[in-house]
């Protein structure tokens, strides 16, 4: 690579650090090429872009995005390292762990989720079971329409009742 092409991956790098809010680092050193096209494919219909970095323009790009702190993940940045963006925050734990199921690696590093770092292959777990925007937004609307639905049911209940009561003094009349 040139300069110019360097200076340009970093630049491109650098805004790609800085449009996404969730961002995992893993190893996938050492796996076939088959086994990285699946693992690009998985990527791919899960809605997540991967790609293959280079571990010093990757820290230069880290240092560009000044409205983000990255924390100690500059410190994951050694052998081969691969980036995965996504817009959902546990979609690459999942789908790495689901990887990992017929496969050794990949291995996370670390991840930035919406300002928060984790860092090593432990916070695996943690991160696939963070739940998404859509899914909190459910939940919410779930416990938010509960005691609507109670009073409803309890409203239509007792109006039965009461119409049930209606009826049989009319009748014994």
């Amino acid at each position: 690579m040139t300069k110019e092409q360097k200076e340009k991956y970093v630049d491109d790098l650098a805004a790609d650090l800085a449009n996404n809010n969730v961002i995992y680092l893993a190893d996938t050193s050492e796996l076939t090429v088959e086994v990285v096209n699946n693992l690009r494919r998985r990527c791919f219909n899960s809605n997540i872009k991967m790609r293959v970095v280079k571990n010093a323009l990757l820290a230069k790009a880290m240092e560009r995005v000044e409205d983000k702190n990255f924390g100690d993940l500059n410190t994951v940045l050694k052998g081969a390292t691969s980036i995965m963006f996504s817009e959902v925050g546990n979609a690459p734990a999942k789908l790495i762990e689901d990887f990992r199921k017929k496969n050794a690696k990949p291995i996370l590093k670390g991840a930035y989720i919406e300002e928060a770092v984790f860092i090593g292959d432990d916070q695996l777990k943690a991160l696939s079971e963070i739940k998404s925007k859509e899914e909190l937004l459910g939940e919410i609307i779930g416990l938010l329409q509960s005691p609507a639905k109670n009073v409803v049911s309890g409203l239509k209940g007792a109006g039965g009742k009461i119409a049930g009561i209606l009826k049989t003094l009319e009748e014994r009349a």
